[in-house]
């Protein structure tokens, strides 16, 4: 037994395996249930350390070593479940828990993945696991934890079943603006949207309520802390005063990086407030915890990929390039192979020690391998029931690729590609079947997204009906000419002054509202010896449209994003919003805004170029708004406030019916 110079045992690995051992007496004793004695008396590095648990000393050592390779276990997605044995007399009090390999009942689905599918399948992967542990944090009871206790993380969800079945997963490296993106949104929700539930990713209150507000219908279905936030907040927007718009000649303006300018979506400002105390903290995973290239967990993963492919050959080079990487030299790739053979000695390494287990997962053909450079595994412990995907975990795959596939997170081919496999993954998984997600700030296209595309694509009218800001629905027949992302949010520019190309077609009589300056819309105009009227118009606001093929063809310029949205700018609607603290985060991110000292907090003054957005955003901040400006914002803020809460109202209602 190793022992420090201050009595306590130390731990002894020399072979540097002993979380491959715990996975192999536990899949060997499968289904019995083992004991913590029974695990120390098995595993080689724990029995040369810890003995037989003869004292306290030992088994406090053991129990914290113990339960630090459970969580690495658990981690890599491979679960140990425990449970209390019955008290027995001859145990003197001190009887311990036992444990078994968690493998399920229920059958894992096994796909072939190219390696060109890795780089989208990994971030598919990253967001779908994600979405999983936010949601894990507000549908568990929370359970006391002593400070002293170890903390093994509970992954219901393997991710290291996907590992199995796509080697070279884990080598590939995510974007760094996917990784801030997904870990800034830190709670989950769901959310109806249009009769569909989306599992929504979200950064705190105010973001969620933004989101919320920003589809038309949309309303919070759980959990309820999430539900009595916003709704604190339509109460709060009822009661906002009209804003004195006067500003101080010692007003500061706001100066924010360029990067902030053209995305603040992935550089989200949030202040902790007592709303988002109450909701439960997602245990948001590290990459490293399972984008990882460390020795154990890339034996892991080949004694899991070797298990589930029995009595299929594989080239040392082609397991080097899936679990290692690809190599840069000849001499790169010579490293890669016998760190890889090392890899097959060590997983078929057998203790001569009697009870002591040791790694040997499968039998391997020697004879293949020395003469060939080939692996053949047989004679699997069964641990392939832990590779492959458990549908759960497909369905939230899919729906994953599917939000990647049609969203602006990703650039354009790498969203075809996520599209392509979605459909592939789609057909394994049964209808209704799929958790669709989304994340504040980067929306999915919109339902008339594709009756805008085609309407532009063919040259014809568009005669649509769309929410604005206070909620109402209105109608107007435009030329659409060009669709485009901002700040992730879809957008459509549409030409307005069509003269007579609807007559004579189902529009004729569609009433023109283009005068209306509250429709949550842009109206630019460019003087160049005649008025061009454009319009931009969020996608989403889109309830319904048609398409119209127009009595002649409508000419328009052709003027560049950049264009509208300086236009947007200029054209503007000069707004104002105090709040009741200063220095709030969510100010700090409005470039071009001007901020000064009012009572307890800050008076803000800025140009508005969508009045929905302005809308959205004093209901979603009203936690800490007192006054807004001017007095058409204001009354649009309130008649949606009054909306939102009638059908908040309404749907809990229909809920206690239920």
């Amino acid at each position: 037994m190793a022992e420090g110079t201050n009595g306590r045992r130390r731990f002894s690995d020399k072979w540097g395996k002993h979380e491959l051992d715990v996975l192999a007496v536990l899949s060997s004793a499968f289904p019995q249930w083992l004991t913590s004695r029974q695990i120390a008396q098995r595993v080689k590095a724990y029995a040369d350390s810890y003995g037989e648990l003869a004292d306290q000393a030992a088994k406090a050592a053991f129990a914290k070593q113990f339960q630090r390779d459970r969580a690495k276990l658990a981690a890599m997605g491979i679960a140990i479940e425990s449970r209390q044995p019955e008290y027995s007399s001859k145990s003197e009090g001190q009887d311990f828990a036992s444990y078994r390999l968690q493998l399920g009942d229920e059958p894992r689905i096994r796909m072939h993945f190219a390696q060109e599918d890795m780089p989208v399948l990994a971030a598919a992967n990253y967001l779908a696991r994600s979405i999983a542990m936010s949601q894990e944090a507000w549908e568990e009871p929370v359970r006391p934890v002593s400070r002293t206790t170890p903390r093994v993380p509970q992954v219901p969800i393997p991710g290291l079943g996907l590992d199995s079945i796509a080697p070279g997963l884990g080598t590939q490296h995510l974007p760094d603006d996917l990784v801030r993106v997904i870990d800034s949104r830190r709670f989950a929700a769901t959310v109806d949207v249009d009769g569909e539930n989306l599992n929504v990713a979200y950064a705190d209150s105010d973001d969620l309520a933004m989101f919320v507000l920003e589809h038309p219908g949309a309303s919070i279905v759980s959990p309820q802390e999430a539900v009595d936030a916003f709704h604190r907040r339509l109460e709060a927007a009822t009661r906002f005063q009209l804003a004195d718009e006067s500003i101080s000649p010692g007003a500061a303006t706001v100066v924010s990086p360029e990067i902030v300018r053209s995305n603040p979506a992935e550089h989200i400002a949030t202040d902790m407030d007592d709303d988002d105390m109450d909701l439960p903290h997602a245990r948001r995973a590290s990459a490293s915890s399972f984008q990882t290239g460390s020795e154990v967990d890339r034996r892991l993963r080949l004694m899991l990929f070797l298990s589930a492919h029995l009595g299929e050959e594989f080239s040392l080079s082609e397991l080097a390039d899936r679990f290692i990487g690809t190599p840069r030299s000849k001499e790169e790739l010579r490293k890669f192979v016998n760190t890889i053979h090392k890899d097959i000695n060590t997983l078929t390494t057998v203790s001569d020690d009697g009870e002591m287990a040791g790694s040997q997962f499968f039998d391997i053909d020697w004879s293949l391998l020395d003469e060939n450079g080939i692996v053949s595994a047989t004679n699997s412990l069964g641990l392939e029931r832990l590779a492959g995907i458990s549908p759960q975990y497909l369905s939230m795959l899919t729906a994953s690729l599917n939000y990647l596939a049609h969203s602006p997170l990703l650039p354009e081919e790498s969203r075809a590609q996520a599209e392509s496999l979605y459909e592939r993954l789609r057909t394994h998984v049964g209808p209704g079947e799929t958790p669709w997600l989304s994340l504040t700030g980067y929306e999915t296209e919109p339902k008339s997204f594709s009756v805008v595309r085609r309407a532009i694509k063919t040259g014809s009218l568009l005669d649509m009906e769309y929410t604005d800001a206070a909620g109402r629905t209105r109608r107007k027949v435009v030329a659409p000419a060009k669709i485009f992302v901002d700040e992730g949010v879809y957008y459509a520019a549409v030409w307005t002054d069509i003269g007579d190309a609807a007559k004579g077609t189902s529009a004729e009589d569609t009433p023109s509202d283009s005068g209306s300056e509250s429709k949550g819309t842009h109206h630019l105009k460019q003087g160049t010896g005649r008025n061009r009227q454009w319009q931009v118009l969020r996608i989403a606001r889109i309830e319904h449209a048609d398409i119209v093929q127009p009595s002649h063809k409508v000419e328009f310029p052709d003027v560049p994003v950049s264009e509208l949205r300086k236009w947007s700018f200029d054209n503007g609607t000069a707004a104002v919003f105090i709040t009741d603290r200063p220095d709030l985060m969510y100010i700090k991110s409005l470039p071009g805004a001007s901020v000064e000292p009012c009572g307890t907090g800050q008076k803000v003054h800025l140009t508005v170029s969508s009045d929905s957005w302005f809308v959205a955003f004093c209901i979603a901040h009203a936690k800490h708004i007192t006054a807004v400006a001017p007095e058409t914002l204001r009354t649009m803020i309130l008649a949606r406030a009054q909306r939102e809460i009638t059908i908040s109202d309404s749907a809990e209602e229909n809920q206690s019916d239920e």
